[in-house]
């Protein structure tokens, strides 16, 4: 009887270790296989780059194929030296390299030295001068006091005698010259420039302004600074070859001008 008892201790502590052991390793199998499961990889060049409206408003990943803008900016010379394609650095959530700076845009982009950029615009401070700056440096005119330029302005051509509007005013020139006295009445500050003699030029609010000796045919324009509209009233003086200019500001959309045109027989013309 003890001999049948013993041997049945024996069969159910056998049992309960191989229980025991399947219990245990169990969650170590299921730990394996959950760690042998594929991870999925992040797409360093998402579709969402090419698509409108990130196409054209931000920089694609260094390493994608570039996007509207980044084709455009690079077309400008505005993105700086490639960097190290991102297969060589490790990426973050996003497809961007961990602990990246931002895309520098290079300063001093060469449509600065192009035309018509190269005699129009001034480069910003710090960067090689290009030949407007270098003209007002000949002047003696510091680039960081120059009044910026506004687009250029065709000059007007006189119309076609079917379309011709009637002249504003008439002077009498002085051997095909002329001196304009230029006189803003308004009280905001006005950029004026002397088509192809004299660069764009500040003129303070109740001022006045002497140009001198031009040769006829001569186009004048102006502009507001604060964007305010501009009455032009010419004036022939008594004195030959003289004339004044007054700039009045206005409300009245038809009545704003921005031009004055002399031609070579004294016929003054506004646009």
């Amino acid at each position: 009887m003890n001999r049948k008892t013993q041997t049945l201790r024996k069969y159910a502590g056998l049992f309960s270790a191989i229980c025991g052991g399947l219990l245990i390793s169990a969650p170590a199998i299921s730990q394996r296989a959950v760690a042998q499961q594929p991870t999925s990889q992040i797409n360093p060049c998402p579709s969402i780059y090419y698509e409108e409206p990130h196409n054209n408003r931000i920089l694609v990943p260094q390493g994608c194929p570039p996007n509207a803008l980044t084709q455009k900016l690079a077309a400008q010379g505005m993105l700086p030296p490639p960097t190290p394609a991102p297969g060589q650095i490790p990426l973050g959530v996003g497809g961007e390299a961990p602990d990246s700076e931002p895309l520098a845009v290079n300063p001093c982009p060469r449509i600065y030295y192009e035309e018509p950029h190269n005699n129009q615009v001034l480069v910003p401070e710090g960067c090689p001068p290009n030949a407007l700056t270098q003209q007002l440096l000949a002047q003696g005119i510091p680039p960081s006091q120059a009044v910026p330029a506004r687009p250029p302005v065709t000059a007007i051509q006189p119309p076609l005698p079917e379309d011709q509007q009637p002249p504003s005013t008439k002077i009498a020139l002085a051997n095909g010259r002329v001196n304009i006295r230029l006189v803003n009445d308004s009280g905001a500050e006005v950029t004026y420039e002397v088509v192809g003699d004299t660069p764009a030029r500040s003129l303070e609010g109740k001022s006045d302004t002497m140009l001198r000796d031009l040769s006829a045919p001569v186009t004048v324009t102006f502009f507001r600074e604060d964007g305010g509209l501009l009455q032009v009233t010419p004036q022939p003086s008594e004195e030959t070859g003289m004339i004044e200019v007054r700039l009045n500001a206005t409300t009245d959309v038809q009545q704003d001008k921005n031009t004055v045109r002399i031609q070579e027989d004294g016929t003054v013309f506004l646009n």
